[in-house]
């Protein structure tokens, strides 16, 4: 046993290249998830345009909290409107909550 401790006296230049591969593999995971969050919003965008109301209901959802765009109670309420103008249930429940409040 005490043998084997000697033979890894020098662990740490095996851990050191394992903490910078572990680093590179995290943050190019956090890059890729941040750029497919972005292209989300850009296909939800497009699609709440065309009148689409599940896109509508969930950019609202997005602008309301501030995920992958930046937090914005006008442009929630607008999406939220024109989801529960095109029938979305889910929106017109929480458009009407939003309104109680003032507030997103």
């Amino acid at each position: 046993m005490i043998d084997k401790i000697k033979d890894i006296e020098n662990i740490e230049l095996y851990l050191i290249p394992l903490l910078i591969l572990f680093t590179l593999w995290f943050i190019r995971n956090t890059i890729k998830y941040y750029k497919g969050e972005k292209r989300k919003v850009k296909h939800l965008h497009r699609f709440a345009k065309e009148g689409e109301s599940i896109s509508q209901y969930e950019l609202a959802k997005r602008y309301a909290k501030g995920q992958a765009v930046k937090k914005n109670c006008q442009n929630a309420a607008f999406w939220y409107q024109k989801s529960a103008f095109s029938g979305n249930d889910d929106a017109k429940t929480f458009l009407k909550k939003m309104m109680k409040k003032r507030r997103c």
